[in-house]
């Protein structure tokens, strides 16, 4: 069995009130269409309003996705930015509906289950990574890194967390006609967590746990992943160096990662955001809305207060 590290020094609880949640994230795209194509056509997001720079996509009113428009390359690989956005939504029709829309658009998807989240993954046409997720945990929990096992079931049995999902049985979830299926994501579909490359995970901690106040959950390094999260299981933002060690920020022009959004509840606590990130030596910078700010690997982060 691989050895894995003690994640004593890892764990902490979280900094940042459990009302805190993701806000949207902003993508750059090369072309309308074909972004639309899969956002809203499979993916099931309303377009929200729109001009000659961007796209708002949403659900019930509720902007998830920001899809920027002019840039001149698809995403380049092994590179820092966006490994994946998480998009969750609560039921599991509802995430059979989801897997309906890509299957008759003939589009390609990999269905994972991960015993506390079934999650299906798929690209835009640019190469931005979508998450589609069906959070799980009563199915049972995550395991101990330092035990060697990823999760294991409520009847006590070993689960890789990388298992196909049954997708017969997924889409016995819909009783009815597949071919009527809803075209849209339904109210209470949110942003659920968001997934980045970076080249440092120790650097990328400091900067989620003690800079942004959530908590640590663990490293891997024989993984290559690093997680930070509030109350819920697995995470909210998760990282990794699959992207290679010396990974640099995208080249100007490419599509991408632009920036994700943290909700706090109050200024109160986005001043102690400011403070920590200050204290670690981290530039921040006021916005209108609250703060902005870059990891050690230059993925933007900006900081509200919910309204």
């Amino acid at each position: 069995m691989i050895d894995v590290e003690s994640q004593t020094s890892v764990r902490t609880a979280p900094l940042l009130p459990v009302t805190t949640t993701l806000g949207p994230v902003r993508l750059a795209v090369t072309n309308r269409e074909q972004a639309l194509a899969i956002w809203q056509d499979v993916v099931g997001l309303d377009l929200l309003r729109e001009d000659a720079e961007k796209l708002e996509l949403g659900v019930a009113g509720k902007v998830l996705i920001v899809l920027e428009l002019g840039a001149r390359l698809p995403v380049v690989e092994r590179t820092t930015g966006l490994y994946h956005v998480a998009i969750h939504v609560p039921t599991r029709l509802d995430f059979a509906h989801f897997l309906v829309r890509a299957l008759q658009r003939r589009v390609r998807v990999s269905p994972t289950d991960h015993l506390v989240s079934e999650a299906i993954y798929l690209w835009d046409f640019d190469g931005n990574g979508i998450e589609i997720t069906f959070e799980t945990p009563w199915r049972g929990t995550l395991g101990d890194p330092e035990s060697g096992n990823y999760a294991t079931t409520v009847d006590g049995k070993k689960h890789s967390g990388r298992e196909p999902i049954d997708v017969d049985g997924l889409l016995a979830e819909i009783k009815g006609d597949v071919n009527q299926v809803p075209p849209r994501m339904v109210p209470g579909t949110r942003i659920g967590h968001v997934h980045v490359h970076v080249n440092s995970l120790e650097a990328a901690m400091r900067f989620y746990r003690d800079g942004l106040g959530f908590g640590g959950l663990f490293i891997i390094k024989s993984f290559g992943m690093g997680d930070v999260t509030l109350d819920y299981t697995p995470h909210a933002i998760a990282f990794n160096i699959w992207a290679g060690p010396n990974a640099k920020p995208a080249p100007e022009g490419a599509a991408g990662l632009r920036w994700f959004g943290v909700v706090v509840p109050d200024v109160k606590t986005l001043n102690e955001v400011r403070a920590r990130l200050t204290s670690l030596g981290v530039a921040v910078a006021d916005t209108n809305e609250g703060l902005e700010a870059r990891d050690p690997s230059h993925n933007l982060v900006k900081v509200s207060v919910a309204a």
